[in-house]
């Protein structure tokens, strides 16, 4: 079988014009055969009674049976394609011109001859031939001697063996020539013309799936566009499978290239996540065992010492494994916000008073601004509060000694908007877009100073959870500034128990 569609298209078109071509030779072999018994059977209509007429075959009212014979006698010889039957008025057959020999009826239906003699038909009306027990053909009868008193019928075949055979030569050599020749050359014209069609139609098909072999072949990173027409409305099904495919790659490009992305980052991950471990574990194992080696011979205030650092340590490895549990629920969307009028500025109030301690003592200013008279927000308390409490604890940690960091909340339009703003260093501009990747370390003049975290990412993650965006503006040299906006609460504006959007 071919594989090819062009291949299998054009044996089909082949097979389709022979079975076509034979077909009209049939049906034209078929037409013809009625057309010729029509035309000779309304052309000899008369004849039967014509024959009674012009032989006398009726004298005073009585059937001449000699000039009955001699008629017989002389269609035998001088027009053998006529057969002429004697038949009584129960259609039994009297007497013949034919050769006795093949003649193989006795008698023959007289429901053809009533339908010819009443004039209530259509021709060619066929009756049964007396040389055939299946076979009919073409006749002329009249009553005999008359149409007033009938005694019998004659029945008249107009084609009979002689005439049969001269047709079966004919059909032999002239009809099945034509036939033939008819069905070569439409076949040959057919194929031909169907071929270039084919081809034509085809080559789209063959050039759209070189196209998706050639995305196959390259392990689906290289695509060729399917040319497409300048006016869309006149594409066909081919143009919009070309497009549709066009497109299908492009995105299976697209989702190989995020899953390599994620891959990698999910590497950067692990490593930065393993060595986040490791160095505050290495550093707690050192003091520990430290401690155990040496215990007979420290000082209690070298003790003491040993113990605090173990206990940053510790303190440092709690809050990395409490913050990648946290993040990894807030993305596993297990931690649905559950929202309920907030009151931002005593919220704001609480958390910058619980960091006061922790800025006064790197001699940091922390300040509230805009505390005044705030409408309540739809939030959810416990998490906002963490927002704050990792955008406090980062800029605390990224602005110098002397600095000054200011949490503001304004109301802008139906929505409060809350700003920490810190007087750091800054952020270099190729690092803003990176700010709250997880684990992400800024450039060594930026804010990174090597550290790797995950409050910004979990910040960032709350804050979508509450269909809102947190946003970052920074200026090297003159600080960084954080921003994100919740909606106002208005009673009966929808239910508290969901979140803004779900």
């Amino acid at each position: 079988m071919p594989r090819t569609l062009y291949a299998r298209l054009s044996l089909t078109l082949t097979a389709l014009l022979v079975v076509v071509g034979i077909l009209f030779a049939v049906l034209t072999i078929s037409a013809t055969r009625d057309y010729l018994q029509e035309v000779n059977q309304r052309f000899n209509r008369d004849l039967a009674r014509d024959l009674v007429a012009d032989r006398n075959l009726v004298q005073q009212g009585k059937l001449n049976e000699a000039a009955l014979k001699e008629t017989f006698r002389e269609y035998m010889v001088i027009n053998p394609s006529l057969e002429i039957y004697l038949l009584d008025l129960n259609g039994r057959i009297l007497s013949y011109s034919a050769d006795p020999g093949k003649v193989k009826r006795h008698s023959v239906s007289l429901d053809p001859i009533r339908r010819f003699l009443g004039g209530e038909h259509d021709f060619p009306l066929l009756g049964d031939d007396p040389r055939s027990h299946d076979r009919r053909k073409a006749f002329s009868v009249t009553p005999v001697p008359s149409a007033e008193a009938p005694e019998g019928y004659l029945y008249v075949i107009l084609r009979g063996e002689g005439f049969d055979s001269v047709d079966a030569l004919i059909r032999q050599s002239y009809f099945l020539r034509l036939s033939g020749l008819a069905v070569c050359v439409s076949l040959a014209l057919g194929l031909v013309l169907g071929l270039i069609l084919f081809r034509l139609l085809t080559r789209r098909v063959e050039r759209l799936g070189r196209i998706m072999e050639t995305f196959r072949t390259s392990d689906f990173t290289t695509l060729v566009g399917y040319p497409s027409r300048s006016d869309p409305a006149r594409d066909d099904e081919i143009d919009r499978l070309g497009r549709t495919f066009g497109a299908m790659g492009q995105r299976i490009i697209d989702q190989i290239q995020a899953l390599t992305d994620k891959d990698t980052l999910r590497r950067e991950l692990v490593a930065q996540v393993s060595h986040d471990l490791r160095t505050p574990l290495a550093s707690l194992h050192g003091y520990l065992e430290t401690l155990r080696m040496k215990e007979g011979h420290l000082l209690p205030a070298q003790r003491a010492e040993f113990l605090d650092i173990a206990l940053r340590h510790s303190e440092r490895l709690r809050r990395l494994v409490e913050d990648l549990f946290e993040l990894a629920k807030l993305d596993a969307m297990d931690a649905r916000p559950s929202i309920e009028p907030v009151s931002l500025a005593e919220l704001a109030q609480d958390v910058v008073q619980k960091f006061h301690l922790t800025a006064r003592a790197k001699g940091v200013r922390l300040e509230l601004e805009g505390v005044g008279d705030l409408p309540f927000v739809k939030a959810d308390v416990a998490l906002i509060e963490r927002v704050l409490e990792n955008l406090i604890d980062n800029a605390i940690r990224h602005t110098p000694e002397a600095g000054s960091i200011s949490v503001s909340t304004r109301v802008q339009g139906r929505t409060v908007t809350v700003r920490v703003s810190d007087t750091g260093r800054g952020i270099p501009p190729e690092d803003l877009p990176r700010v709250f990747d997880r684990f992400f370390q800024g450039s060594a003049d930026g804010r990174g100073e090597g550290h790797a975290g995950l409050g910004l990412a979990i910040a960032k993650r709350i804050v979508e959870l509450h269909d809102s965006s947190i946003r970052v503006f920074s200026e090297l040299g003159a600080g960084t500034t954080f921003s994100f906006s919740l909606p106002i609460w208005r009673p009966g504006s929808e239910a508290l128990d969901s979140p803004p959007g779900r």
